[in-house]
Order: structure tokens, then sequence, then C-alpha cells
């Protein structure tokens, strides 16, 4: 398990760095964004190879499974959204704050952070597939949060997909479908899709101790990097997105609030 750990770091630092070199040859960071659910699907890949022999086979067929749908969708879905368009608003403004060369300050700022939270929010992933209990009903609810949290973001993101499609639709905010009943279904989802994983993990001690790393996961998705650096950029390009805000819940659905 040791050898695992370093080994996957290794790969989500290989994962950020060609993507790092694309990005600033590009002068793109956006593309960061890209790779993020790839590296994932990276590090679960390198787990399964790695703990052939110790794990339970049918757990980890299940965890890389589940990972690699997540991350693989995740990225096309992304790299068809992104295509033909300039650098991100949000790294925009953080690139704009750094001194000296852009490039380097990204790598330092964007893609090594991504590396180690990559790393870190993975743990539950990497130790599930080391686990060598047979399967437990932790599985039946990591299943079933993993399910809700993969069609809440899929269904969110072809949603936004189709509505921005629509030329008419450029300075409306959308606000039907699952984007009634939250802001983000799409982050929403992606946190669920991480506490499913981590449930899977919950068969031994050693997988539940992760539990911080779906934490960090929500906390990136809802608090940090996520929903407020999006909702401050929308706040000011698109007209009635205050009093979106004002009705919708943030995260977690719920019925829209009335505005008197």
């Amino acid at each position: 398990m040791t050898t695992n750990l370093w080994v996957s770091a290794l790969v989500a630092l290989a994962v950020v760095l060609v993507t790092f070199t694309i990005g600033a040859a590009r002068n793109l960071h956006r593309i960061i964004d890209i790779a993020w659910g790839l590296g994932f699907s990276a590090i679960a890949i390198t787990t399964y190879v790695l703990s052939s022999g110790v794990g339970n086979p049918a757990v980890r067929g299940l965890v890389t499974a589940l990972t690699v749908i997540w991350g693989v969708r995740l990225s096309a879905h992304i790299f068809l959204r992104s295509r033909g368009h300039g650098e991100d608003p949000r790294y925009e403004r953080l690139l704009s704050k750094g001194r000296g060369s852009r490039n380097w300050y990204a790598l330092r700022m964007v893609y090594l952070l991504q590396a180690g939270v990559m790393w870190f929010v993975s743990l539950p992933v990497q130790i599930a597939q080391y686990d060598t209990s047979a399967p437990s009903w932790w599985l039946v609810p990591g299943v079933a949060l993993w399910a809700i949290g993969f069609g809440f973001e899929s269904i969110g993101d072809y949603q936004l997909y189709r509505f921005a499609a629509d030329p008419a639709n450029r300075s409306r905010t959308l606000d039907t479908g699952l984007w009634r009943y939250t802001r983000h279904p799409n982050y929403f989802g992606d946190a669920c899709v991480w506490w499913g994983l981590y449930l899977l993990a919950c068969t031994s001690w050693w997988g539940a101790a992760t539990i911080l790393s779906p934490v960090v996961m929500t906390y990136f998705l809802a608090l940090k990097t996520g929903k407020p650096m999006l909702e401050e950029s929308l706040a000011r390009r698109r007209p009635g997105y205050a009093e979106y805000i004002q009705r919708t819940s943030g995260f977690i659905p719920w019925p829209p609030r009335r505005i008197s």
C-alpha cells in the first residue's frame, strides 16, 4: 500500500505536468480542468494494477470502474464545452495576482495544487482496492449515492449545454430542470460521487479514516474554487442572476423560495 501511495502521487504529478506543458504552450491554463477527471481515472487504474492479488477483485473492479466512468465523462464534457473559448475568467483573475512569469505562477498555484488535491481526494479509491475483506453492505449505499451524484452531474451538465447552445439564451440564466432546485447540480452531483466512493472504502478502518478526502472535495466545490468563484463571475455578467441566487438553493437541491 505504501508503494501505491507514492506511485499514485507520481501519476498525479505526471498528469498535471503534461497538462501544464500544453497549457503553457497555448497560453491557456483552463486546460487543467480537462485533465482533472483524467487524473483521477489514471490514479484509479494505477491502483487497480498495483493492488492485483491483494484486494478483493470485485471491489477493485467496482471502485475503478465508477471512478473512471465519472472521470472520463467529466473530462469529455469539459473538453466539448471549452472548445473555441479563451481563458476561463476565474483563472484570469487568479493569475493576474501573480508576479513574474504567468506560467510559473500558474504551475505553483493551479497545477501543483490540483495534483495534491487530486491525490488526497483519491485516497478512498486507493485504500478500498487494498481491502481484503468480502464485499459488505457498505457497497449498497455507496453505489446508490454515486449513482445519484453521477445522475445530477450528467443531467445538469447536459441541461446547461443545451441551454447555452441556444443563442437566444446568451444573457439569460438557466432556472429550469435541476437548475430550478440548486444553482449547481453538477457540483452537488460531484460531491455525492465522492461521498459514494468514500462509503465503498468504509469496509475497513483505514478506508473510514479517509473521511477528510470527500470533505476536502466538497469544501472546494461549495466554498472555495467552485461555487463562489463561478457565482462571482456570473453575477457580474448576467442580469437576473442576483434574483436567481435569492430564490434558489446554493448547493443542496431544494424547492425554490418565493420572493415577495
